[in-house]
């Protein structure tokens, strides 16, 4: 039986480049290189024909632990939520107070990105607190 080793997180959206960006602050990613033979990825993008200039946009790990980011223009907007989302782990180890502390710490810096807040969870017993969110184009995420 075969095994994966790596996976890539495709997110469909109208701006990748914007987007690829946002999450690259979420997360500490960064954009790789651009090809060889080009300075920059603007450079390269005027290589290609019209309609895929701005069609994807990458960014990846800088350690190369977690899963490469690929972000692909679709001519449809986001309509119902997402059946997968990213659960982004701002809270891990921590509980009660300190770690809503935390997660709202890191909910204001993501807002300040473009992320909007849509609900806090407190804790229940059960479940220790997340807050849901959106990044810029209205996908929803964890903070936990």
């Amino acid at each position: 039986m075969a095994s994966v080793k790596q996976f890539q997180v495709t997110f469909d959206c109208a701006e990748p480049e914007r987007v690829a960006r946002f999450w690259c602050e979420v997360l500490g990613y960064v954009v790789p290189s651009p090809p060889d033979g080009f300075a920059t990825w603007d450079e390269y993008e005027r290589t290609l024909p019209p309609e895929e200039q701005g069609a994807s946009f990458v960014c990846s790990d800088p350690t190369g632990v977690g899963p490469r980011m690929y972000f692909q223009r679709v001519p449809e907007g986001k309509v119902v939520k997402n059946r997968v989302h990213l659960c982004v782990r701002a809270g891990t180890g921590l509980v009660g107070d300190e770690r809503l502390a935390t997660l709202q710490a890191e909910a204001e810096r993501l807002i300040a990105l473009g992320a909007v807040r849509q609900r806090v969870m407190p804790a229940d017993g059960v479940n220790e607190s997340c807050i849901v969110m959106q990044d810029i184009e209205g996908n929803e995420f964890c903070l936990d």
